[in-house]
């Protein structure tokens, strides 16, 4: 896990360079290696967060053993023992995955990246060639960005790196209008800053003098396929448990202290107990939950309940009203765009407490609800003539009629393909390529290497999702039961009242704190959007009608008025 920057073409400086690694520095603090090519036509620069191979060996930018390729990287190649000795011809210098990716590039070219199994973005620097080759993992669990800028190419793991090496910081009004308008946002390459684009999941970009060329070399939809898997339950469920186990040995594999993250849902519940079944019931992994201090919201009594019968130790933080204000700015430089509220906040101190504790990688139970169908509104579409309330909230999420009309204009439809004869199966290919998953790994992968901690997704698996996509509708949703199959896996790991819990979307007082103890901090935030927008974004007294309508209690959802709070904490 690191932070990786490149600049490709004429007119940029090594001082340019310079400035984006040290943007950097919180996503690798163990090493800081660049490369600048003696015609000045690229540069490579590493921030390094040593996780395998901690010796220098496994220093970036890291060259083939001919000389000719550098690559920097950032991520995981949790296959690369299995890659490793398929390349056995290879003149290995390391023990690092990342050498193992210069030999698979070397042996297979572009093709290479089928054969990973991973989380990684990845910059290969060809010198004959005079070219860039760069990559972004399936489901783009490790950011890449890039900007063109007087003739040169900027790529980088953050935003706020790009800004440092002297891109415009203008805000990109079009994705604040969509954002705002319909709650859209990391659904497309576009970001919140003009100029600036995010390399799409699944995809690769390939630099010459000449060109830029952006194409995809894997899509969940076509990867999966239309049909239907008809083999018998049994059958499917077998497979996929291993695939499970499979997944999270593979990302045990660290030269560093592993942990994981637990909350009381079924999904990383599942997660210990497949940590159990891989590392054994002797497993001392610690275990990390954070808490808010309600227990409307607080999920620790099923914590404790799961690891009752275990040896894990149970580490525990607290977010308190106090320390939101200073945690939500430090976020956001980092987040450098709108991020998930309170949820992400909490998470942001946990990671902190993680660090502290020692544990440099982590593991999270992200994916599970896309892939069997878990939130709510999963389950009217499971019915062909159903529509779908949104999850969580009996009410609109988001406030447009608060915009000024030309504002409102600006924002950009959003009408994604769908693959699938089903609208299930499409729902769910929506949500893990254009929404819901997009931008919780956004959110995450920030806040965590804020942290200079490496979190690891064992059900981002592409084994694991396309097996689920194939699966008929009864499989996911069965008499009102959702993640029907995911719950017969876990009852061979799990208590029964574990896996039995209905699911609980709202983990914290969101709406509770900004009205009660947050509110002179959120009054704060949308005086400062105002003092801002009003008038070109803002309808000002509409703003302050729904605001005040919010602290009399009158919604059950504050997801707008965190949007309001976001574009003041965006100008601090």
């Amino acid at each position: 896990m690191c932070g990786i920057a490149t600049i490709f073409g004429r007119g940029w400086t090594s001082g340019q360079l310079k400035a984006m690694q040290f943007s950097q520095r919180h996503r690798g603090p163990d090493g800081q290696d660049c490369y600048i090519d003696p015609t000045g036509l690229a540069g490579l620069a590493h921030n390094r967060l040593s996780i395998i191979d901690l010796s220098e060996a496994g220093r970036q930018p890291m060259w083939s053993s001919d000389g000719n390729l550098a690559v920097i990287f950032n991520g995981e190649i949790y296959n690369y023992l299995e890659l490793r000795a398929e390349l056995s011809d290879y003149p290995f210098q390391s023990r690092t995955d990342t050498e193992v990716i210069l030999a698979a590039y070397q042996r297979w070219g572009e093709a290479c990246l089928d054969r990973f199994h991973g989380m990684f973005a990845l910059v290969i620097w060809n010198q004959r060639e005079r070219s860039v080759f760069a990559a972004r993992d399936r489901f783009g669990v490790k950011p890449l960005h890039y900007a063109q800028h007087n003739g040169a190419v900027y790529l980088a793991s953050e935003i706020r790196a790009l800004h440092a090496a002297g891109i415009p910081a203008e805000m990109n009004d079009a994705a604040f209008a969509s954002y705002l308008t319909a709650g859209l946002h990391d659904h497309s390459n576009q970001t919140f800053w003009t100029h600036i684009e995010a390399l799409p999941a699944g995809h690769k970009l390939t630099l010459t003098e000449s060109r830029m060329q952006v194409a995809c070399w894997y899509d969940l939809a076509g990867a999966t396929g239309t049909d239907l898997d008809q083999r018998p339950v049994g059958v499917v469920e077998q497979e996929y448990r291993e695939l499970l186990l499979d997944s999270v040995r593979l990302r045990f594999r660290s030269d560093v202290p592993v942990g994981i993250n637990l909350s009381g849902g079924l999904d990383s519940s599942t997660l210990l107990g497949l940590v159990q079944a891989v590392d054994g019931e002797a497993s001392q992994l610690g275990a990390f939950t954070y808490i808010t201090g309600d227990p409307a919201y607080d999920e620790l009594p099923w914590v404790q309940q799961m690891l009752a019968h275990t040896r894990h130790p149970s580490l525990v933080c607290r977010l308190t009203p106090e320390e939101t204000r200073c945690l939500a700015e430090s976020i956001q430089r980092h987040e450098s765009e709108p991020f998930g509220g309170l949820p992400t906040i909490a998470y942001g101190k946990l990671f902190e407490t993680i660090r502290g504790a020692g544990v440099v990688v982590v593991m999270d139970g992200q994916g599970m609800d896309e892939q069997w169908a878990g939130y709510d509104y999963y389950e009217a579409l499971s019915n062909p003539s159903g529509t779908a309330p949104v999850q969580g909230t009996k009410q609109r999420t988001v406030r447009p009629e608060c915009l000024t009309p030309e504002f409102r204009a600006l924002a950009t439809p959003f009408d994604p393909p769908a693959p699938f004869p089903d609208k299930l199966r499409n729902r769910q290919y929506w949500d893990a390529r254009y929404t819901k998953i997009p931008r919780a790994l956004r959110f995450n992968d920030r806040i965590s290497m804020r942290c200079s901690v490496e979190l690891r997704e064992p059900f981002l698996d592409h084994r694991l999702f396309e097996l689920a996509l194939r699966q008929p509708a009864e499989r996911k949703i069965a008499n009102g039961v959702r993640k029907w199959m995911l719950r017969r896996i876990a009852r061979q790991l799990l208590p029964n009242e574990i896996v039995e819990a209905p699911k609980r979307p709202l983990q914290t007082p969101q709406r509770e704190w900004l009205r009660g103890p947050l509110m002179p901090w959120a009054n704060d935030m949308i005086e400062a959007a105002l003092s801002r927008w009003s008038g070109s974004w803002l309808d000002e007294p509409m703003v302050r009608s729904e605001w005040q309508h919010y602290r009399d209690g009158r919604s059950d959802n504050s997801f707008f008025v965190w949007q309001w709070i976001s574009l003041g904490l965006m100008i601090q």
